[in-house]
C-alpha cells in the first residue's frame, strides 16, 4: 500500500464519525438555500447564512440571525449530548432521564440563588456548584443500578424519567419560582458589552473542559474498551464498575450546565416543561453523531455535530412555514429516513456499489493502456 493511500486510509477513519452528520447539515443548508430563492428571489440565495446586529430587550446590540439562533438554542442540547455518548459508550445504553435530572438542577439553582437577596457571581458559582451535586448524584443513582446491580440503562433510568420532575417540583414547595437577578439574565442571554449568547460560551468551557479531560486521563480508553469487550477490559486491569459509574456521574454534571442555562434563558422553572423531548434528542444527536448505540468506540464532535443539526432541522421546519405541533412529525419522518439511510445494511449495499464501480473503472483504465 502506497504511503499517500496509506495516509488518506487514516484520515478517513479520523473523520469518519463526523461524515454523517456533515453530510445532513449541508442538505439541510441546501434546502434553506433553495426555499431562499423560491421565496426570495436569486439575490437572496444565502439569506439563511446573513448575521447581523440587532437591539436586544435591554438596549444593547448583539448579534442575530439564524445560525447564531441555532448555535444558541442548541446549547443544553449539546452539553447533554456529550454526557449521553459516553453513556452510551460505556454501558452500551442510554440515559433517558437527563430531561427529568435537568429539572432537578434547575430547582436547585434558582432555590439557592432565591436564598439571598443580593444575588453576587460568587454566589450564583455556590449555587451551580450545588445543583451540580444533586445531578451528579442522580447520575450516582443510576450508574450504581446499571454497574453494580446489572440493570439495563434504560429501565434504570426509568426511575429518573418517571420521578424526576415530580422531586423539582417538591424542592420549591409546588411554585414554579421565577428569578429577575441581573447575573442570571446574562447567563441565560448576553453579558454586558458581548454581542455573542453567553450559551455559546458554556458549550465551549464544557468543550474545553472535555478536550482536557481526554487528553490528560486515559478516560477515554477506558470508556470505549469496556464498550468494547467488558471481560477483556477487565482482565487489562480497568474496573468496569467504576467507569460505567462514572460516565454517568459525568452526565450529570452536563445534565447540571443544561438546566442552568435553561433556567437563565427562561428566568423560572417550569418542572414539567424543562427541557421537555431532550432525551430524545440526545439519543439522537449521539446516533447521527456516527456512534453506535451499542456502545464502543465514540465521537464528541460527532455528537456535538448531530445535537446542531437536529437544531438546523427545527430551524428549517419553522422557516419552511411548519407550525410548532406538526413539526414532531416531520421531525419524526426525516429521523427514520436518516436512520434508515445510516443502516449497516443499506452502507454495506452502498459499500459495495463503490467497489463494483471501482473494479469497473480500474479495468477500463488497463484495458485502455
Amino acid at each position: 500500500m502506497s504511503k499517500s493511500r496509506s495516509v488518506i486510509i487514516k484520515i478517513g477513519a479520523r473523520f469518519n464519525f463526523i461524515l454523517m452528520p456533515a453530510a445532513v447539515l449541508l442538505l439541510l443548508l441546501g434546502i434553506n438555500i433553495i426555499a431562499d430563492i423560491i421565496r426570495l428571489g436569486l439575490p437572496n440565495a444565502f439569506n439563511f447564512f446573513v448575521i447581523d446586529f440587532k437591539l436586544n430587550t435591554l438596549g444593547y446590540r448583539v448579534l442575530g440571525g439564524n445560525l447564531i439562533s441555532i448555535l444558541n438554542l442548541a446549547s443544553e442540547l449539546a452539553i447533554i449530548s456529550i454526557g449521553m455518548t459516553l453513556v452510551t459508550a460505556s454501558s452500551r445504553g442510554q440515559d433517558i432521564g437527563v430531561g427529568a435530572v435537568a429539572a432537578i438542577a434547575a430547582s436547585v439553582f434558582v432555590y439557592v440563588v432565591r436564598l439571598n437577596s443580593d444575588v453576587t457571581l460568587l454566589w450564583v458559582l455556590l449555587a451551580f456548584a450545588a445543583c451540580a451535586a444533586a445531578a451528579m448524584l442522580c447520575g450516582l443513582f443510576n450508574g450504581t443500578l446499571v454497574a453494580r446491580f446489572k440493570i439495563q440503562p434504560m429501565i434504570a433510568t426509568l426511575i429518573m424519567f418517571t420521578s424526576g420532575r415530580s422531586i423539582a417540583y417538591a424542592i420549591n414547595g409546588g411554585a414554579s419560582p421565577k428569578v429577575f437577578d441581573d447575573i442570571t439574565l446574562q447567563i441565560g442571554g448576553f453579558i454586558h458589552g458581548v454581542p455573542v449568547p453567553t450559551p455559546i460560551f458554556i458549550v465551549l468551557l464544557y468543550g474545553l473542559i472535555f478536550f482536557l479531560i481526554f487528553k490528560f486521563t486515559n478516560l477515554r480508553l477506558y470508556v470505549q474498551s469496556i464498550g468494547i469487550n467488558e471481560k477483556s477490559a477487565y482482565l487489562n486491569g480497568i474496573n468496569p464498575v467504576a467507569i460505567k459509574i462514572l460516565t454517568f456521574v459525568i452526565v450529570g454534571f452536563c445534565v447540571a450546565g443544561a438546566g442552568v442555562i435553561n433556567a437563565c434563558r427562561m428566568q423560572r422553572v417550569d418542572h414539567l416543561a424543562i427541557l421537555g423531548g431532550i432525551e430524545m434528542d440526545a439519543i439522537l444527536a449521539v446516533a447521527i453523531g456516527g456512534n453506535l448505540l451499542s456502545g464502543g468506540k465514540f465521537s464528541i464532535i460527532g455528537s456535538l455535530f448531530g445535537a446542531y443539526t437536529i437544531e438546523t432541522l427545527n430551524v428549517t421546519l419553522l422557516r419552511l412555514g411548519v407550525l410548532p405541533e406538526p413539526i414532531k412529525v416531520y421531525k419524526a419522518t426525516f429521523i427514520i429516513l436518516l436512520m434508515v439511510l445510516s443502516s449497516p445494511v443499506v452502507k454495506s449495499f452502498i459499500t459495495q456499489m463503490w467497489n463494483s464501480l471501482s473494479a469497473k473503472h480500474g479495468s477500463v483504465i488497463k484495458e485502455e493502456n
